[in-house]
């Protein structure tokens, strides 16, 4: 699935080359640039991996090429065929239906779970947050808002005292990170966010976890509906 743009089309550019000193293992530093590209839309469902190109443009053998076309196998951004390679999955308009979906239920238990327990400083740093987006907001700096979106949900994960909330999530938000900012940046998407976010705020500081939840659940809600009415747009 592709979304078109409304600025001139360029041609996609390579995936940088991948720097071979690194401390980290090579694999996994070319699995995080493919898998960059490709939930960026640079490589497009359809396409070919092809690992002796992937190793002229990255500067690496193919042993790391490799190791890293299976992990994204692994993750469902690809399909290997025996013998023919790999052909680019992305992330389809059901996966993205699908995960705004789990996100519904499990941010708002997120939110249920932080209004119970959070303390002073943490709600204190939420209000820091959603005044710094409202003031961006009147600039129209976009950059500004999208990180400080990303810090708004980051943080309810954290004071929701779960661990494995909070790894889900950070999971689920890296995948569509690229889907997410293109819901946001839609037109009046990031002015309704940002209210709806000062309304969380509020349950949230009244440790009224029912009011929280629920809001939670009509955020991402709201969120989705507007991202699959750009998809269904620009089809």
């Amino acid at each position: 699935m592709s979304i078109k743009s409304s600025k001139t089309p360029q041609s996609s550019p390579p995936p940088k080359q991948i720097n071979p000193d690194s401390s980290n293992s090579l694999s996994v530093r070319v699995f995080e640039e493919l898998e960059k590209s490709i939930l960026n839309g640079i490589i497009k469902p359809g396409e070919n991996l092809t690992e002796m190109k992937l190793c002229a443009e990255l500067g690496v053998s193919r042993t790391p090429v490799r190791e890293a076309i299976r992990m994204l196998g692994q993750k469902g951004l690809v399909r290997i065929f025996p013998n023919k390679g790999a052909v680019v999955l992305g992330i389809s308009e059901k996966d993205l239906e699908d995960t705004y979906t789990i996100r519904m239920y499990i941010e708002g238990l997120g939110s249920r779970w932080a209004a119970a327990n959070i303390t002073e400083e943490q709600i204190r740093e939420l209000t820091e947050i959603v005044d710094l987006q409202e003031f961006y907001q009147t600039k129209n700096a976009m950059n500004h808002i999208n990180q400080l979106d990303s810090q708004f949900h980051e943080n309810i994960f954290e004071y929701s005292n779960s661990r494995t909330l909070q790894h889900t999530l950070s999971e689920l938000h890296h995948m569509i990170q690229h889907y997410r900012q293109l819901s946001f940046s839609s037109n009046g998407r990031a002015e309704k966010a940002i209210k709806e976010h000062r309304q969380i705020l509020v349950a949230l500081a009244a440790h009224d976890q029912d009011a929280a939840e629920k809001l939670t659940i009509e955020h991402i809600a709201r969120a989705k509906e507007n991202l699959l009415h750009i998809i269904k747009t620009y089809k």
